[in-house]
């Protein structure tokens, strides 16, 4: 007796990758500006000039003016695409990230999480603040961004991709 073994279609490299790490990008920075603008009133050039300053630091990221945002908004995107393309080669070798978007998208976006908290960051060039206090609303609004405005965009764009052509016939 036969048994028939379903298979997952592979996502679409460009789809996922630039789709997925486009529009979580896009989501997360007007994440970022809701949060730090309006609620705090912290000017967006400021969020991507910290971003900036990851790479070239605090003053230089200042002095450079528009360049420095736009460096920022170019390293933001950067990353997210980066974290889509890292998406799209595992769920080339674990096909349950696209059978499951959900459910891997969020665990995917905790470990991304944990990797730019204790990983980048502290390699960064970022000033560093050491009378910050851990908030556990902070944490929340961060795992919801990244879970939600990340995880479930590269995911769900990566099962679309994945969808969207039809298996080549031998």
């Amino acid at each position: 007796m036969a048994t028939a073994v379903a298979t997952v279609p592979r996502p679409r490299a460009l789809a996922t990758i630039a789709g997925g790490g486009l529009l979580a990008g896009f989501l997360d920075g007007s994440d970022a500006i809701i949060h730090y603008t309006f609620m705090l009133g912290i000017p967006a050039r400021n969020i991507f000039r910290y971003i900036a300053s990851g790479l070239i630091g605090m003053h230089a990221a200042t002095q450079l003016g528009a360049l420095g945002v736009l460096l920022g908004v170019i390293l933001h995107f950067t990353i997210a695409i980066g974290a889509a393309t890292v998406y799209y080669f595992t769920a080339l070798k674990l096909p349950i990230l696209i059978r499951r978007p959900y459910l891997s998208g969020a665990i995917f976006c905790v470990g991304l999480h944990l990797f730019m908290q204790y990983v980048v960051i502290p390699l960064s060039a970022v000033p560093k603040n050491p009378n910050a206090r851990f908030s556990w609303t902070e944490l929340a609004s961060a795992l919801f961004a990244h879970i939600v405005l990340i995880g479930f965009s590269i995911s769900l764009i990566a099962r679309h991709s994945a969808r969207a052509r039809p298996l080549p016939t031998p």
